[in-house]
């Protein structure tokens, strides 16, 4: 411990931090102001030696630092070793060997000490006052030095940058003048590439429904040729479909058969098991297909709405979902008596040349083709191609609402 802090530790308040003004000790052994321990015990609970925390009662009473100890004498010398005040007893007891001069003589001792060691503590604030005054006149010279040279780079760089934008205005103009003459000819040859491709997509939309068309209506053919006689072979793409009571939508009522649906105002308490549709005015075929050709005919005479084609297993039946390819449904839709509509995404609106009474569905699951006809005229209506098929599917029938008995 340097002399500095020895001098501090005996000689200042350990509460106020100055020297002591009517000092007293604790029984504990330790030295205040009166004041200054008298104030912090008026605001404590508990009566505490802030050093220490020695616990005292009310009535244990504060002796004079320089009138009583714990041998009830006078503290009248002090210990140079131990740098303390002792009372007579003490010093012949505990200090005996220790260097040790009259209270008075070692308090002057003290005061001068604290005044050298105040007078070098000035005279290291002054010289770090003037140290601080030379760093600062030395920052603000080269402060000065920098601006020079900012200011004197910037007017060269903003000289520079407007040489540098005339030259690059004029570059710019005569790019911009070849760009928008190079653009007018690409956007020539662009619109006459686009009639071109416009062009030859109705051509191969045409082939591809013609194609369609020419060879299902063989296949239908084929089926009507049976009918009266024809190869047993080419029936095996027709199948019996019977609707399903447990995919119902409840407000739906079938006929005993299986063979008819319509709408009712009135919903049936029925279970709502896994397999019921209950989002829309559906029902699916018993018949489930994951792979050949199938095709089925539907009668639609004398409705004005309707929904009709094949439903993946995998559809969500309880909530409203689109009903289109993306969410496992390939469907056509009749609305306003006359108006027929694919259910892709967006909707296609399908412009008929007659109103077909029979509707026919082929599907070939390999290769991913759905495709609907008007029966009566062997006319294809619309066909969903490039089809992905990953679960079972199922014929999908809707009546839509009863519309007050107008649309049965």
């Amino acid at each position: 411990m340097d002399l500095k802090k020895k001098v501090k530790y005996h000689f200042l308040c350990s509460i106020c931090l100055e020297v002591f003004t009517d000092p007293v000790t604790t029984p504990c052994g330790h030295n205040f102001c009166e004041s200054c321990i008298s104030k912090h015990w008026d605001t404590s609970v508990d009566y505490k030696c802030p050093i220490c925390n020695h616990m005292f009662t009310p009535g244990e009473v504060l002796c004079d630092v320089c009138t009583g100890t714990k041998h009830s004498k006078p503290l009248e010398v002090f210990c140079k070793s131990d740098q303390t005040c002792v009372c007579l007893m003490c010093s012949v007891m505990e200090h005996k060997s220790h260097q040790l001069v009259p209270l008075r003589e070692g308090c002057e001792e003290k005061k001068v000490e604290l005044e050298k060691i105040e007078a070098d503590l000035q005279q290291m604030i002054q010289k770090r006052r003037e140290k601080l005054e030379e760093i600062r006149e030395s920052v603000r010279i080269r402060k000065d030095a920098a601006d020079r040279v900012i200011a004197e780079g910037v007017e060269m760089f903003t000289a520079l940058i407007e040489l540098v934008q005339r030259g690059l205005k004029e570059l710019m103009e005569k790019m911009e003048e070849q760009q928008e003459a190079e653009e007018r000819e690409a956007e020539g040859l662009i619109k006459e590439l686009e009639e071109e491709i416009s062009e030859l997509m109705k051509r191969s939309s045409e082939v591809e429904q013609l194609s369609h068309s020419e060879d299902h209506l063989h296949l239908l053919q084929h089926f009507y040729d049976d009918d009266d006689g024809g190869e047993e072979g080419d029936v095996q793409f027709a199948v019996d479909v019977t609707l399903d009571p447990l995919t119902a939508h409840p407000n739906l009522v079938l006929s005993d058969d299986g063979k008819q649906v319509k709408h009712s105002d009135v919903k049936k308490k029925v279970p709502d098991n896994p397999e019921r549709i209950s989002c829309y005015f559906f029902v699916l075929g018993k018949q489930s297909f994951s792979s050949g050709t199938f095709y089925f005919e539907v009668q639609v005479e004398g409705k004005t709405t309707w929904v009709l084609g094949v439903a993946s297993e995998s559809i969500n039946r309880k909530r409203n979902i689109s009903v289109s390819p993306q969410d496992g449904y390939w469907a056509l839709r009749l609305i306003n008596r006359n108006e027929y509509l694919a259910c892709e995404d967006p909707r296609v609106i399908l412009h008929l040349k007659c109103v077909p009474e029979k509707v026919g569905v082929f599907v070939d699951y390999e290769e991913g083709v759905v495709s609907f006809y008007d029966v009566d005229a062997a006319a294809l209506i619309y066909s969903f191609t490039h089809c992905c098929f990953t679960h079972k599917l199922h014929p999908l029938f809707s009546p839509c609402l009863n519309d007050a008995d107008s649309n049965q």
